[in-house]
């Protein structure tokens, strides 16, 4: 049986500070691991978060990687057999982050890895929780103080049963669809704030719900620019 692990990371601006995280999925419970550095990319610290987690591992040992990064899996599966036969070249010169290739190159020949690729933010909770231990991986480069990660549910436990003389759908939840622009805001806003879109969206719908209507509408005035009228 594999164990699933998930591994995530990014930058804030790229290249600047950055982080990555993992999540190691066990039957008695998951593990977790994240980490920063002050000058670097997206793409060095997705690849570092997929090294990383199998540093982890003993050499054989059977793992299925979920990342939500195309760079990764397609590097793993689909690119890096070219640049070995090329002695780590392309057509422009030598691979980028090549340090980093060759060493999860290295780690992943020695043990028996199944690449996945998984939608970002897309509500899987470990993707999520990855991703939030990338964002205080963030933190730490930035020489922030550590805060706490909201733990995530390893995975969707059945509903009870209602009670009697409950609402049909009491107690549930069901995703809720935003316009595409509105929706590059909130990761846009929720990657500043080092949590994540659903998280922000939650947040807001509470605090609409604290303030009530006339309120929301007032601040919604107070703080939506006006249009300047063509002289």
């Amino acid at each position: 049986m594999r164990t699933v692990v998930y591994a995530d990371g990014g930058c804030d601006p790229n290249p600047g500070p950055g982080g990555w995280g993992v999540v190691i999925s066990a039957p008695d419970g998951a593990l977790e691991l994240c980490g920063g550095e002050a000058g670097t990319t997206n793409n060095r610290m997705e690849l570092t978060a997929a090294i990383r987690a199998l540093e982890h591992f003993p050499e054989g040992a059977p793992i299925e990687m979920r990342c939500d990064s195309q760079y990764v899996i397609k590097s793993v599966t689909e690119w890096m057999r070219g640049w070995k036969a090329k002695g780590w070249r392309t057509t422009t010169g030598e691979v980028k982050n090549v340090d980093l290739m060759k060493r999860l190159d290295e780690l992943a020949g020695r043990r028996d890895v199944r690449w996945t690729w998984v939608r970002g933010h897309a509500g899987d909770p470990l993707n999520e929780r990855a991703d939030r231990l990338a964002a205080q991986g963030r933190r730490e480069a930035r020489g922030l103080p550590r805060q706490a990660v909201p733990q995530a549910v390893p995975q969707a436990a059945p509903l009870p049963p209602p009670a009697p003389g409950a609402a049909a759908g009491a107690g549930r939840t069901a995703p809720v669809q935003i316009e595409l622009g509105l929706g590059l805001e909130v990761a846009r806003a929720a990657k500043r704030a080092g949590t994540t879109p659903s998280a922000l969206v939650e947040e807001a719908v509470r605090l609409v719900l604290a303030l009530g209507p006339e309120e929301t509408a007032r601040l919604q005035a107070q703080f939506t620019p006006r249009p300047t009228r063509a002289a």
